[in-house]
C-alpha cells in the first residue's frame, strides 16, 4: 500500500476534490485520480462517490479515513520512539472571535516560539457562523471560540470548559454595592460592550431579545483588556467572561454586578473537523491553546 495514494487519500476528504488535492500536492489531477483508483482497487471498494462533479466519501471510505489518520499518528509516533528528531515546521490558520485573540497570546507565546520556532500562526478573527464556514472548507485548522455549548458529529472538540460571565463596573460605581440589580434596571446604564454577533456577546443579546430589552452601547471594542480599563476609570458597564476581569477584581479596582435574572450558559472550546489530520504541529498548537486557555 503506497503511502503517497493514503496522502492524496486525505487530501481528497478533506478538500472535497481532486483538483484542490493535487493542487496542494503538487500532483496534476489525473496522477491523484490514478493513486485514489489504485488504492480502491488494492481495497476492493470504492472510497467516494463521484456524483454530479461533487465528491463524498462511502460508508467505508470513512471508517477508512479514520483508520489513515491513526496509520500516520503511528507512524510519527514511530520516529519519536526511535528518538530521531523531529523539527516540527509549518503554517497554522486558527479562527476566533476579535475579543478572545488577546488572551491566546498574554502569557506564555514567547515560551512556545522559542520552543517551536519553525511553526507560524495566522489568526483569523471573524464570527462564529463564519468560523466553522472556514472549518468545513478547510481553509482554517482549529477554531476557539466563546460561545454556547457546540456539538455537532461533524466536528472534533479538543478542549472545553464552562465560563462564567458577568455584568463588571468600577468597585466605586454605586451598582457595586448593591445585593442585587434587575437587568431591566441595569440596561439603563452607559455600556461599554465587545462586538456584536460573535462570541458571548451575541448570546447575551439573544437572552435579552428574549425579555424584550436590548442594550445600547456607546462604544464597542473588541480589546477586553482595553474596556477592563476603562472601567475602572469611568462609571460605565461591561459584560466580560470572570477570567478577563478576575485580576482587577482581586485588587478591588472592579465589582461584579450581581444579576440573579441573567442566565445564560457560555463554553470556551477548541473543535476540529472531524475529517481534519492532527500534525504534529496542529497537536503542539492545541497543547498550547489548551495550557493558555484552559488552565
Amino acid at each position: 500500500m503506497e503511502i503517497r495514494n493514503l496522502e492524496s487519500f486525505i487530501q481528497v476528504a478533506e478538500l472535497g476534490s481532486f483538483t484542490k488535492a493535487a493542487e496542494n500536492l503538487g500532483y496534476t489531477q489525473s496522477s491523484v485520480s490514478t493513486q485514489i483508483r489504485q488504492l480502491e482497487n488494492e481495497l476492493g471498494i470504492p472510497l467516494f462517490e463521484r456524483i454530479n462533479h461533487r465528491v463524498r466519501l462511502t460508508e467505508k471510505g470513512k471508517e477508512i479515513l479514520n483508520l489513515t489518520h491513526e496509520l500516520f499518528r503511528t507512524a510519527e509516533a514511530i520516529k519519536k520512539t526511535a528518538d530521531n528528531p523531529l523539527t516540527l515546521s509549518g503554517h497554522i490558520r486558527i479562527a476566533t472571535a476579535p475579543s478572545l485573540c488577546h488572551w491566546l497570546f498574554q502569557n506564555n507565546f514567547e515560551q512556545f516560539h522559542r520552543h517551536f520556532p519553525d511553526i507560524s500562526l495566522e489568526i483569523i478573527s471573524t464570527s462564529t457562523d463564519e468560523m466553522f464556514r472556514l472549518l468545513s472548507r478547510n481553509e482554517i485548522d482549529l477554531i476557539y471560540t466563546l460561545d454556547y455549548h457546540i456539538y455537532d458529529r461533524n466536528y472534533m472538540i479538543a478542549y472545553e470548559a464552562p465560563v462564567s460571565c458577568h455584568f463588571f463596573c468600577s468597585s466605586s460605581h454605586p451598582l457595586a454595592s448593591q445585593e442585587s440589580v434587575s437587568v431591566k434596571e441595569l440596561i439603563s446604564e452607559p455600556f461599554i460592550l465587545t462586538e456584536r454577533n460573535t462570541s458571548y456577546q451575541k448570546l447575551l443579546d439573544q437572552h435579552l431579545t428574549s425579555l424584550s430589552l436590548e442594550i445600547t452601547p456607546f462604544l464597542e471594542l473588541s480589546d477586553t483588556s482595553l474596556i477592563t480599563q476603562m472601567l475602572q476609570k469611568g462609571r460605565e458597564i461591561s459584560f466580560l467572561p470572570d477570567y478577563v476581569a478576575e485580576t482587577a477584581v482581586q485588587e478591588k479596582k472592579l465589582a461584579r454586578i450581581p444579576v440573579p435574572d441573567l442566565n445564560i450558559e457560555i463554553w470556551k472550546q477548541i473543535l476540529y473537523h472531524k475529517n481534519k489530520w492532527i500534525s504534529p504541529e496542529i497537536q503542539a498548537v492545541i497543547d498550547y491553546m489548551g495550557k493558555e486557555v484552559f488552565q
